[in-house]
């Protein structure tokens, strides 16, 4: 992968593994798998993360649960087909991935950036209390021709200014990866709780193309 293809969509995690690692897929012979990592919030809420990392990185046999790890990566999206639909399935994808020794010295981190484009209208609404929100999808380019669809929510002033981006238009995103859970209704008689994946932004530009 080209350095420009990885500067567009940068993560880094520091937080604690609370789940096995589970069987993804193989790509030439190298197994991926995924994790969950809880990151803590400053207001004492909790974010679950799914990481997939390669058995190259870490011995996905031993059981790590407990243990504070460092994760650098990226972003990534892919389409999972289900109930006759495609549902966007999103994960980190480390690229480092190492046990700290000790993890009273490290604060727990998140950190997102990206660099993409707006692939759909954005959504922008208000809270029955007034606080303002926008949603956006944004694509960031991978190699190969392929591309992370990445959900991002903005809030007050950055809600407001991303509310009038066009599809099309070229923006820096800098924030947190957030999980969120809501009710996914199956039927007239059958809901399922889901956890849904998304940048919080803490920063957004709008690039103009030369």
């Amino acid at each position: 992968m080209s350095d420009k293809m990885f500067e567009n969509n940068q993560v880094v995690i520091v937080g604690e593994i609370v789940s096995d690692f589970q069987f993804s897929h193989e790509v030439y012979g190298e197994g991926f798998y995924t994790t969950m990592v809880s990151v803590n919030r400053l207001s004492n809420f909790v974010d679950y993360i799914p990481v997939m990392v390669s058995e190259r990185l870490v011995n996905v046999n031993e059981d790590c649960q407990g243990m504070y790890v460092y994760i650098a990566g990226q972003f990534r999206s892919f389409n999972r087909h289900e109930e006759r639909k495609n549902r966007l399935v999103l994960s980190v994808f480390a690229r480092e991935f190492a046990f700290l020794e000790n993890p009273q010295e490290e604060e727990d981190k998140n950190q997102i950036f990206l660099d993409g484009y707006i692939c759909k209208d954005s959504i922008y609404r208000k809270t029955p209390l007034g606080r303002e929100i926008a949603d956006l999808l944004v694509a960031v380019n991978r190699s190969y021709g392929k591309s992370d669809y990445i959900p991002c929510i903005c809030w007050g002033r950055n809600a407001r200014y991303a509310s009038s981006f066009q599809v099309g238009d070229h923006v820096q995103i800098w924030g947190r990866i957030q999980s969120r859970e809501y009710i996914k209704k199956l039927n007239d008689v059958e809901t399922e709780k889901r956890v849904a994946y998304e940048v919080s932004v803490s920063k957004i530009e709008y690039l103009e193309e030369p």
